[in-house]
Order: structure tokens, then sequence, then C-alpha cells
């Protein structure tokens, strides 16, 4: 049986980095899929920190063929809605996802890894993250209110034995930018509406408009994900990380083209009038023993 890294289902980590790379040439991309494979040893969970590895879907494919997922694809065009509103494709060929229980470490581990890298890649995006008032993100709501349960995550975005891919996880990462003022001129009733949720205890409106949030990304109608959201930035300039995790990759998609516009009614997603993604790769999350098997010298 496989299994999926277990860093995706570590909750309750106080300190996140997103590095995103590139290989430094063409030539050196299944180095770097194997280079990163070999880091899933115990020297990366020195100090408590958890390490998720992700590759843009062909280029696993190219290294692991036969472990790779059907019809997975990176973010590689730009989704523009049906307003001309633009989600960027900034589709890279690696990620490194560290957390862990404070930013000091994750700095160290984070700068280790970079400097194992070099050479092969190099690092295209990096973004650090923190946790806000224990579970909410910087527009002051609860996130990831429909999140399963730890119980139930795995069955939900872990690709069955059976599946290509078994034991291994589509991620959806993107970065967004909030646009601070203007959603804090809005009136709490007006926010409430624009996500769909009541403010203060994230009970969903019997009322809700059709743009809202919640209706533009139900998941009852696209399918379960597993989220792991978090707050990035400074205190002026700062928005969400969106990492969601997915068995199959249409939920993730679909969700995206609700939210630009793209289904239904025609009408994008009320809160993108507030924030803006800046970025937008898939990744395959290889399970642990995929990933051993491309280490050197480990069985899997």
């Amino acid at each position: 049986m496989r299994h999926p890294q277990p860093g995706i289902f570590a909750l309750g980590t106080a300190s996140h980095a997103y590095l995103e790379f590139d290989a430094s040439d063409l030539h050196l991309r299944a180095d770097l899929v194997r280079a990163i494979a070999s880091m899933r040893e115990p020297r990366t969970t020195m100090g408590g920190v958890n390490l998720v590895v992700g590759f843009r879907p062909e280029l696993w494919r190219e290294v692991a063929p036969d472990d790779a997922p059907t019809g997975a694809e990176g973010f590689n065009a730009d989704l523009v809605g049906s307003d001309g509103f633009v989600m960027p494709a900034t589709q890279h060929d690696a990620v490194l996802w560290l957390s862990g229980s404070a930013y000091d470490v994750i700095f160290d581990v984070s700068r280790t890894a970079i400097a194992e890298l070099a050479g092969t890649a190099s690092v295209a995006e990096e973004t650090s993250s923190w946790p806000y008032r224990h579970d909410r993100d910087l527009t002051g709501f609860i996130d990831g209110t429909e999140n399963p349960t730890l119980i139930h995550a795995p069955e939900l975005a872990v690709m069955g034995e059976d599946d290509a891919g078994a034991g291994g996880t589509l991620l959806l990462l993107q970065k967004w930018a909030h646009d601070a003022n203007a959603w804090e001129a809005l009136s709490e009733a007006d926010q409430e509406r624009t996500i769909g949720r009541a403010k203060l205890d994230s009970v969903e409106l019997e009322d809700k408009p059709p743009d809202s949030h919640v209706a533009s990304t139900d998941q009852d109608r696209f399918g379960k994900i597993f989220r792991r959201n978090m707050p990035y930035g400074t205190v002026t300039d700062h928005g969400t990380m969106f990492v969601g995790f997915s068995a199959e990759q249409k939920p993730l998609a679909e969700m995206l083209m609700s939210m630009a516009g793209l289904g239904g009614g025609g009408t994008r997603d009320a809160l993108t009038r507030y924030t803006q993604p800046l970025t937008g790769a898939y990744y395959f999350v290889p399970s642990t023993e995929s990933l051993r098997r491309l280490s050197p010298g480990v069985e899997a």
C-alpha cells in the first residue's frame, strides 16, 4: 500500500514556506526530481519540520511514467474569465512546502534545501506564511469551514491503490493578494454577502447571493477537496496562499472556472473583486514510496 506524504495532514503548524523551483536546464529536470526525492531522508525533519514536495505533472510523468496520474497537467495557460478577469499561469517545475513550529527552523531548513539544489534548479517563487487568529484568513472569516476531518480527508484527497499515481494527490497552489482597504470599507453585512457565510461563526447564509464565494465554490457541486490555506505577507502587502489538494484535477479546475465566471450564470465570484490572483500552478505530490523509489540507494 502506498501512503501520502504526511506533511499534507500535519495541522497546527505555526510557520510555513513555499519554494517553487525551475530546473536550471531542460536536461537537468530529471536530476531535479531525483534530488528533491532524496530530501525525504531524516535530515529534512530535524527541528520538527514537515516537508511536502510536488512536481509539474508533465515532469513527473517523464521521470515516472508508470506512476503518474492520467491526464493531469500543469497550470499552463492563463484562465481568462467572462469579463476579462485573469488567473495567471505561473507553473514551475517543483515545489517544496515546509511547515513547522517556528520560522527560524523553517528559515534554516529552506536555506539548506536551496543550497542542496544549487546547480540543478533555482528558486522561481518564494512565499512565507503564518496562521491568523487560529483559523481565520485576512478577511476575518474562518477559512476551510467545509474541510473534511483528518479521518476522511485522505480518502477524498488521495488517489486510491487502483489509480495511477496511487498514494499521491494533486495540489493547486495560488497566491492571492488582498485589497484590504476596499474590503474593510464594506459593512460586515456586505462582507457576509460576498463570502456567503456569517463572519462570527461561519454559518452559511440561507439567502446567500449566487455570486458569493460559497456559491461559486460549492463542493457539493464540484467535489470535495482538502484545503491548507494560509495567510502570507506583511502589514502593507498581504493575502492568502490557496493550498488545495484533490485526488482528481477536475474539482480544482472547475472551481477556478466558476470563480472566473465561466460556469453557470457567467458571473464571477464576488470575492475576486477584493482579492487578485498573482500565481497559479498545479503539482503532483507523489506517495512516500514513489519518492523513495527515486532516491539514490534507497529501496521502496
